[in-house]
């Protein structure tokens, strides 16, 4: 373990202790906030933790946190804006879906978002995997590409905010990304083995702290990204 490893824990462990430390307010402080400005918390939360998650992907891959060219600004703007797109998606999937069972399945409206909301059952989690596969199914491969697609574009900029700004030579990016990689592992493996089971979880929890276990699930998708890079 070098160096920069232990500066890394510390660093995360001063960040999370003051969550466990009532007399800050500083749990109740972030729940506010949440609850007053989902999409703006979203950025914040995907921007600092999907990017670390990226950082440790190359870490395990090329021994260091940070390379030339990596762009942890433009990187951080990408996910705090996907961020707010996967906030968006998340309540329009564990609204929609429940309703959409109530009618596949003769039941009378608001029973399922009802199950959802309710106390742990096996019911609730049937209701919260039904919206992991449908979200994941639906949402997650475009997310997944647009994503591939500005971290192609950011990288074929040297990482700089200037370049990041550049338009984006979307047709050229397309052609060229690895399909063969996109769809045999980032899609056919990492989505019904990994996403399906954890966003299960993640609407399985209090809803203030969906978006943020989902931002979490950003440090697992640095590795996989990580692994996904080194299958050439």
């Amino acid at each position: 373990m070098k160096k920069a490893d232990f500066i890394l824990i510390l660093c995360v462990a001063a960040v999370l202790a003051p969550f466990f430390i009532p007399a800050t307010g500083f749990y109740d402080t972030f729940e506010y906030l949440t609850n007053e400005h989902p999409f703006l918390m979203s950025f914040a939360k995907f921007a600092i933790l999907s990017t670390l998650g990226e950082m440790i992907g190359l870490r395990i891959s090329k021994g260091t946190y940070y390379a030339k060219g990596f762009g942890i600004l433009p990187r951080m703007i990408v996910w705090g804006i996907l961020g707010m797109g996967i906030c968006m998606a998340m309540i329009i999937f564990k609204t929609g879906v429940p309703a959409f069972l109530d009618t596949v399945g003769g039941c009378d409206k608001g029973t399922m978002a009802a199950l959802l909301a309710g106390d742990f059952s096996w019911g609730k989690v049937g209701v919260a995997f039904a919206v992991s596969v449908l979200m994941n199914s639906i949402f997650a491969p475009v997310f997944m590409t647009l994503h591939k697609i500005t971290d192609t574009h950011i990288l074929s900029n040297g990482g700089t905010l200037g370049g990041f700004f550049r338009p984006i030579k979307m047709r050229e990016i397309i052609t060229h990304l690895n399909w063969d990689v996109q769809w045999n592992f980032v899609f056919k493996k990492t989505i019904p083995l990994f996403w399906f089971p954890a966003h299960t979880i993640t609407f399985l929890l209090p809803s203030q702290f969906q978006v943020l276990f989902a931002a979490l699930l950003g440090v697992a998708l640095g590795v996989i990204l990580a692994i996904a890079n080194n299958k050439k």
